[in-house]
């Protein structure tokens, strides 16, 4: 059985949890913990306890499975309970990941982060990895200190690939809403590396010129 569960696509394996097999539900969380996991990490980068909120969101899968009319959706219906919970733990600890103003300046720091170290691209020169390093790093903090509703909708939309349409059924709001909030995030986001760019653009060029 766990031959042939290995090759059901999604829909497939909705429909064997719908019908009781207890198989097919470890297959379909097998399958998508890693996304799950992903995602909770990049709308909450500063909890320490989002592999719990993992297991947490497959108990509500496991919980509504049954419920889910069209197994063909079952990719947003996951998105939605991720940001479901996620929404239902910012309302139950609301010190712990406080909103940031969009338009609020974000602090620089001169020590080393704590962000989790990159492995280096062996195809990249030296100077090409730790550029890459450094502006992911940069990337990653700026979409950490974006507030909740903006990084939640920009996550799901560059990271997860979701339409703006999926995007709006998910955090339940106006498809306008979204659009909003993802051009200000992209905005806020350009605002804070574009000064990082041209720095180094303008570094490569006079590198060319001093050649």
């Amino acid at each position: 059985m766990a031959k042939i569960l290995n090759k059901f696509d999604d829909v497939e394996l909705v429909i064997a949890c719908q019908a009781g097999n207890k198989e097919a539900m470890e297959f379909l969380v097998k399958k998508h913990q890693r996304s799950v996991a992903s995602l909770l990490y990049q709308l909450a980068p500063d909890w320490p306890d989002t592999s719990d909120l993992s297991q947490e969101v497959f108990i509500r899968v496991y919980r509504g499975i049954n419920s889910l009319r069209n197994p063909k959706t079952f990719r947003s219906w996951l998105n939605q309970i991720v940001v479901n919970l996620f929404y239902d733990e910012l309302r139950r600890r609301p010190r712990r990941l406080p909103t940031i103003s969009i338009d609020a300046p974000i602090e620089s720091e001169n020590g080393e982060s704590d962000l989790i170290r990159e492995i280096p691209d062996p195809s990249m020169k030296p100077d090409e990895s730790s550029l890459a390093r450094e502006l992911n790093q940069l990337i990653k903090k700026s979409m950490a200190q974006l507030p909740e509703q903006f990084r939640t909708a920009i996550v799901l939309r560059e990271i997860k690939g979701l339409s703006y349409e999926e995007i709006a059924e998910a955090i339940g709001c106006e498809l306008g809403t979204v659009k909003s909030r993802i051009a200000r995030a992209r905005g806020r986001l350009q605002e804070v590396l574009s000064p990082y760019l041209e720095k180094e653009e303008q570094k490569a060029v006079n590198d060319s010129n001093a050649n």
